[in-house]
């Protein structure tokens, strides 16, 4: 770890990073796991000098730019019991009927899938991935997958209390907590919903039932959680901050991203560098961790606290040269960029009879159609893309 100097008048711009692939970190290298069938790909610090082979499993899972992709983010639902300002227009959103959305089988099937060529981390995600009536048995069937080693979840936390210490029982094994601010009146604001005690209490609920870290997910709007609103005068950042500092929590702070019916505006971005300013203003020794080359967040910890404090620059700083994410939809399409407005329905196929040879095929193609970064944020709040209620948190 780096000790981070006071001054940060480095960071004091907007960097526009053209992202070379050339010499790329990236490669593959394979060892039989276990004994088993299956090549397991991990990711190493220099280009290999050994091509890919045609025939390997995970080839599907691998870009034009060498990048293997080894998380998938499923969405369970487009539906949701929060309205949250940075997710959804204020008249809610049109859903797809139930009969076009995954069922529990199809889910599972297509995880099997990713699974079985590589992917060994899953994201359940929505809408509101806990008010699906089969969530547990989803859980326990995903976490059976042999090769998988992670199942997370990212919820609002209203309903996850009652629901985690089954969830964990069956096999989900990381929680990630979306709150936005420490204020009950603020929290009605953004959520267009009370509930704000709930997510407290799911929090809390996560950190009693040994999980290390709690991530809590914090998207920063100027005007909104980083000055008055609602009557208070109250820059919340340092009080996200305190909640790591007896406790296993990891506060990660999110750059608002623009989407469709979100009314995303530059002027209501907070960039890294200005909350970091904050950050570093108040708290002494703040280190920098080092990351996972494709991490998504930029980690620090503060001396004397026992979680951590990240930023997830997606706006600013972004992070597409590690990218190993891809996204399955409720709907059953899918997705190899967040901003992207690409999709491929995987579900069609599926229920067409599609072997599982010819849907590797359809995913193979549209990973090797993945750009090697996306738009400025300028352009992308000018790209048609769905609703993030819609793609999946």
């Amino acid at each position: 770890m780096v000790l981070l100097s006071k001054s940060v008048s480095a960071l004091r711009r907007f960097r526009s990073r053209a992202v070379s692939y050339e010499g790329s970190s990236y490669s593959l290298s394979s060892c039989k796991a276990g004994g088993g069938s299956l090549d397991h790909y991990t990711t190493c610090a220099k280009l290999s000098e050994d091509p890919l082979k045609e025939s390997s499993p995970s080839d599907m899972l691998v870009d034009s730019f060498g990048r293997l992709h080894t998380y998938l983010r499923i969405s369970l639902t487009e539906r949701c019991n929060l309205r949250c300002q940075y997710c959804m227009p204020a008249e809610g959103v049109e859903l797809t009927p139930s009969s076009h959305l995954l069922s529990q089988n199809e889910i599972v099937s297509l995880a099997n899938l990713f699974v079985t060529s590589g992917v060994n981390k899953i994201r359940l995600t929505g809408g509101e991935p806990t008010i699906r009536k089969d969530i547990e048995d989803i859980c326990l069937q995903l976490s059976s997958l042999k090769g998988l080693k992670t199942l997370a979840m990212t919820t609002n936390g209203i309903t996850l209390a009652r629901k985690l210490p089954k969830l964990k029982e069956f096999g989900l094994n990381s929680i990630n907590i979306s709150l936005d601010t420490l204020v009950p009146a603020k929290f009605e604001f953004l959520t267009r919903r009370k509930g704000h005690e709930k997510v407290l209490e799911s929090i809390n609920a996560a950190v009693d039932l040994g999980y290390n870290p709690v991530k809590v997910n914090c998207v920063v709007m100027r005007g909104v959680n980083d000055d008055e609103i609602c009557g208070v005068n109250d820059d919340e950042i340092c009080d996200f901050v305190e909640l790591t500092r007896s406790r296993p929590i990891n506060v990660r702070f999110i750059e608002f991203m623009p989407f469709d019916g979100n009314v995303w505006n530059v002027k209501k971005l907070v960039p890294y560098y200005e909350m970091l300013d904050k950050v570093v203003a108040k708290y002494q020794g703040l280190q920098r961790i080092q990351d996972h080359p494709s991490e998504t967040a930029k980690n620090y910890r503060i001396d004397g606290h026992h979680g951590t404090v990240s930023f997830i620059t997606s706006m600013t700083e972004h992070f597409c040269a590690g990218c190993n994410r891809l996204r399955l939809l409720a709907d059953g399409n899918f997705k190899v960029c967040l901003f992207g407005p690409a999709e491929v329905s995987l579900r069609d196929p599926l229920r067409a009879g599609a072997e599982e040879d010819e849907l590797r095929e359809i995913i193979s193609a549209a990973v090797k159609r993945k750009k090697a970064a996306h738009a400025g944020m300028l352009d992308i709040a000018k790209t048609a893309n769905r609703p993030m209620i819609h793609i999946g948190g």
